[in-house]
């Protein structure tokens, strides 16, 4: 099977196209033995013949994703990279919000056990109270059944073992014999279906945790997550990889920050509004006997409007801002001639640049409707509009962004519409997301970047050897499970042996059991005591060979007619020799001795001395 065997890509491409999960990034290798393994298992040996039988067995799906989709993980995986996390970088995260919301992302999160992680580690720094308030922890997988088991957040005593008692007890609450994470706490863990291969990536991430997610991805693949991953985190955003995952090769975007417990810094993109700019001029200072009248009048017009207005050159810098701009977002000066990307103004109450590049790009005025903008405890919202500016000529040599007051609009509309105000509710929330994801899917561009690949061959190994390493692990889970089961079975088999010990013991007769050769399976004390001979003397012998004192010739008659099914039961009284030499009379009753499907086995004989002995 080649790494590109052509019946196998056929398989990848059924799948994506019947079931949308895309595994076409992903390793061969990695790939081969998972889908092997479920073939193996139905019993099939080609790619052509598991193709047709995905064609026809739709529920194979279920355990196709659940092999690929290996969900190994688990609280504080590598404790000590945890550590350094929580002590050097979570105070650099919530210092550069500033008060702001903090926003961490767990793509590839499985079960949740990581996003649960860092949401301890976060309450900590920040207490309960302003986490609710402050944070967002977003835990993403493309494995729905494992999305489930994040959102409910139940967990065996075994999966804890990693948190420590004093966390158990604080963030663990008792249900049902499990333990079950904080409900109040919970409601800041956001659990979503999400590709990375085909998914557009969340916005503004102060914390990516992605560990060992990226290892199964081929490099291309890894090469694309990797930009939109850039795209997502804020300029001090932080990224924390898996222990078998180095971006030594991707110095371009991003730099080690503790190489050793994989943690990286975003790297800024150079570009050309990267370049310092001079000091800026004041801007309520025109130089205005080097204005015309006609240019006079139109700046004095701009100045006295009622609508805040800023206009940026092709190049990204402020070029003015009339009054009422300068007043509600509090620009002075210095700002004039700064990027734009380096002032507020730039993501909030809106993210401006990508909206101005996309006017540029398209030519045309581009507007977002009642955006909303908070200072302290007030609120205003503002319809905004940017339009492309362009010469006499006819070329863009800028754009102009409007912003149009429609607070006094916005909350007529809330007073008229407050009977409804619980139904508005939930449909604001969904509404808000669907326009975040609608922004996202705007923000995001087209990049190629070429990547150096030395060491690129080491790094496949190395993943590769964490990919088969977990997959070991997975199996052995499954193999405790069945030595579980193995175990609790021998002690039910102890348990019934012991059982009928105890019965053969109370039996106060000879017992002896046979199988249909006459070979001697069982026999008790009193056999012993009647005949002199012990269990490891006559057990596995044939009966005509023992040395004992009852006439074994006179019993095979009624032996042959029992295992022959004439009758169940038969009985005869031999004369016999005790152990002891002294003559006895023995009634021995022959019974059959049936299985579950009452086949005859064996015999079962019952020796007891009866009276009328000489």
């Amino acid at each position: 099977m080649g790494s590109r065997d052509e019946s196998f890509e056929n398989v990848l491409e059924f799948i994506r196209t019947n079931r949308g999960f895309d595994f076409t990034g992903y390793k061969r290798p990695s790939l081969q033995r998972r889908i092997g393994k479920r073939m193996q298992a139905v019993g099939i040996e080609s790619y052509e013949d598991y193709l047709v039988y995905l064609e026809t067995h739709s529920e194979e799906f279920v355990d196709l994703f659940d092999t690929i989709l290996i969900n190994v993980t688990s609280f504080f995986r590598d404790a000590e990279a945890w550590e350094y996390l929580a002590r050097e970088i979570l105070p650099q995260v919530v210092e550069n919000a500033h008060g702001d919301e903090v926003r961490v992302w767990t793509p590839g999160c499985a079960s949740g056990e990581e996003a649960y992680t860092i949401a301890m580690l976060l309450c900590e720094e920040l207490g309960d109270e302003r986490f609710r308030a402050q944070v967002k922890v977003y835990a993403t997988d493309v494995d729905e059944v494992a999305l489930r088991q994040g959102r409910h957040a139940r967990y065996t005593a075994k999966q804890l073992e990693p948190v420590t008692a004093e966390l158990r007890e604080r963030y663990f609450e008792h249900v049902d014999g499990t333990r079950t994470f904080r409900s109040d706490l919970r409601r800041n863990v956001i659990f979503g279906r999400h590709d990375l291969i085909q998914d557009p990536p969340i916005s503004r991430i102060d914390l990516l945790v992605v560990r060992n997610a990226l290892m199964y991805f081929n490099p291309e693949t890894q090469s694309r997550i990797l930009s939109q991953l850039h795209f997502a985190l804020r300029d001090s955003g932080f990224l924390f990889l898996g222990k078998s995952e180095v971006l030594l090769t991707r110095s371009n975007l991003f730099v080690p920050v503790e190489l050793r417990h994989r943690i990286f810094a975003k790297k800024a993109r150079g570009d050309g509004r990267e370049r310092l700019v001079p000091a800026a001029p004041d801007p309520t200072r025109i130089d205005v006997p080097a204005l015309g009248a006609e240019e006079h009048l139109r700046h004095a017009t701009l100045e006295i409007t009622p609508v805040a207005q800023i206009a940026v050159d092709l190049e990204g810098r402020l070029v003015l801002a009339n009054t009422q701009a300068r007043a509600i977002f509090g620009l002075n000066a210095h700002d004039v001639g700064r990027l734009v990307q380096d002032l507020e103004l730039s993501y909030r109450p809106l993210e401006l640049r990508s909206l101005i590049e996309r006017s540029l790009a398209e030519r045309h005025q581009v507007t977002v409707r009642e955006v909303e903008r908070r200072s302290g405890t007030d609120v205003a919202y503002f319809d905004v509009q940017v339009a492309p500016l362009q010469s006499a000529q006819g070329t863009s040599i800028g754009t102009s962004v409007t912003f149009v007051d429609v607070t006094r609009y916005h909350r007529l509309q809330e007073s008229l519409e407050d009977s409804k105000s619980k139904l508005e509710t939930a449909f604001e929330e969904l509404q808000s997301t669907a326009e975040e994801l609608e922004t996202t899917n705007e923000e995001l561009q087209s990049t190629n970047e070429e990547l150096e690949t030395t060491n690129e061959e080491l790094q496949s190994t190395n993943e590769e050897l964490e990919t088969m390493n977990e997959e070991l692990q997975s199996t052995n889970e499954e193999l405790e499970t069945i030595n579980d089961e193995l175990r609790e079975r021998t002690i039910d088999l102890h348990e019934a042996n012991a059982f009928l010990e105890s019965i053969l013991v109370s039996v106060e007769a000879g017992f002896v059991v046979l199988d249909r050769e006459l070979r001697v399976r069982t026999w008790n004390d009193h056999a012993r005591e009647l005949w002199g001979l012990r269990v490891d003397e006559v057990e596995g012998q044939h009966l005509v060979n023992l040395d004992i004192g009852l006439p074994t010739d006179g019993l095979l008659p009624l032996i042959r007619a029992t295992l022959a099914g004439e009758e169940n039961r038969h009985q005869v009284v031999l004369d016999a020799t005790n152990r002891r030499g002294r003559p006895i009379r023995c009634r021995v009753t022959c019974s059959q001795l049936l299985s579950a499907t009452n086949e005859v086995q064996g015999a079962i004989l019952l020796m007891e001395e009866v009276a009328g002995t000489d």
